[in-house]
C-alpha cells in the first residue's frame, strides 16, 4: 500500500513559514504602541508642574513657608522651673555668640545683657505700658509704699500718653525704651530698621518730656539678639533683661503672681512685670502684697539713670 505524506507535508510547511511573519508583525505592533503610550506619557508629564520643595507652598504673592515650625524667641521653663535658652541665646538665629558680650556687672543675661541691678538694691521694672487704666494705679501703689521703679514703655503708647510719661518722671522713676510697637521680632531685622525703631521710641518718649534721661533698653519677649544688643548699646542704652519673671502678663492671679515674686526675690534681682498690654488688675492688686514685704526685706530702688 502507498501511503503519500506529500499534501500533509505541503500544508505544514505552509502553517510553518506563516508562524515568523506573524510574530515579527505582533512585535512591530507593540514598538508602535509603546512609542505611543511614552509620547503620550511624556506630554502629559510635560503639562504637570513639578511639586514645591519641601515645606514650601506657592501663590501669586510667591513662596511661603507655611509647614515651617511656629517661631518660638521666648524663654520657657522647664517642670523643674529651670530657664531654658532661646534660640537669639544659642545663636541659632544668626546673632553673635554670647559668650563675646563684654563682662559688665549684672551682664550675664542673653547676649550679655543685664539682669540685675548690680548691687543689692532690688528693682521692679513695668513693661508694655503707659496705659490710661493701669499706669495711673501702679503709680499709686509705689507712691504709696516709697518706691521707684524703672518703666519700659512702647513708643506708640508713649506717643499718646505723653501726660503719662510726665508723670513717670516727675514722680522720679526711670525710663526704658522697650521699642515702638512691640516688636519680638524686631532683633532679626537689620541694624538699619532696629536702630530707626529705638530712635522713634525715644524721640516720642522725649516729645512728652524734652531731655528725659533713657537708659536702657529691653527687647520685647525677651527675643534678644547681637544685633539689637549692639544698636541698644550704640544709642547709649543697657540692654536689661530681668531676673525674676512671675508672667503676669497671662494674668495668672494677683495671688500668684506675689507668691511667685515674693519666693524669687534676692538682693540684686530685677523684677519684670507689666502695666499695660492686656488686663493688668492682677499686677495692680499684686503690688500691695508684694511691696510691703519686699520694702522690708531690701531696698527697693529704680535702676539708675546716670542722670542727676
Amino acid at each position: 500500500m502507498r501511503i503519500d505524506h506529500g499534501g500533509s507535508g505541503s500544508a505544514r510547511s505552509g502553517t510553518l513559514a506563516r508562524g515568523p511573519s506573524a510574530a515579527r508583525t505582533v512585535g512591530l505592533v507593540a514598538l508602535v504602541v509603546t512609542a505611543l503610550l511614552g509620547t503620550a506619557y511624556a506630554l502629559g508629564r510635560s503639562l504637570v508642574p513639578d511639586p514645591p520643595a519641601t515645606g514650601v507652598t506657592t501663590s501669586a504673592t510667591g513662596p511661603h513657608y507655611a509647614d515651617q515650625p511656629p517661631t518660638d524667641d521666648l524663654p520657657r521653663r522647664t517642670p523643674g522651673g529651670e530657664r531654658t535658652s532661646t534660640p537669639a541665646e544659642t545663636g541659632q538665629d544668626g546673632g553673635a555668640d554670647p559668650s563675646e558680650a563684654p563682662a559688665t556687672p549684672g551682664a550675664d543675661g542673653p547676649f550679655g545683657t543685664q539682669t540685675t541691678s548690680g548691687t543689692s538694691l532690688v528693682a521692679l521694672t513695668f513693661d508694655d505700658g503707659p496705659d490710661p487704666q493701669y499706669t495711673p494705679q501702679v503709680l499709686a501703689a509705689l507712691r504709696e509704699h516709697h518706691v521707684r521703679a524703672t518703666f519700659c514703655v512702647v513708643g506708640e503708647n508713649a506717643r499718646n500718653h505723653p501726660d503719662l510719661i510726665r508723670a513717670i518722671v516727675a514722680e522720679g522713676h526711670t525710663l526704658c525704651n522697650h521699642s515702638w510697637n512691640h516688636d519680638v521680632t524686631l532683633g532679626r531685622r537689620s541694624p538699619e530698621v532696629i536702630r530707626a525703631d529705638l530712635l522713634r521710641t525715644s524721640e516720642a518718649i522725649r516729645a512728652a518730656v524734652p531731655g528725659a534721661t533713657i537708659a536702657y533698653y529691653r527687647q520685647p519677649g525677651g527675643a534678644w539678639t547681637g544685633s539689637v544688643v549692639s544698636v541698644a548699646r550704640e544709642l547709649g542704652m543697657t540692654p536689661l533683661h530681668w531676673t525674676v519673671d512671675p508672667s503676669d502678663w497671662s494674668a495668672p492671679g494677683s495671688g500668684r503672681i506675689a507668691a511667685t515674686v515674693l519666693a524669687g526675690v534676692v538682693p540684686g534681682s530685677v523684677v519684670l512685670l507689666h502695666d499695660a498690654g492686656g488686663d493688668r488688675q492682677g499686677t495692680v492688686d499684686a503690688l500691695y502684697r508684694i511691696l510691703p514685704s519686699l520694702t522690708s526685706r531690701f531696698e527697693v530702688e529704680a535702676l539708675p539713670d546716670g542722670g542727676t
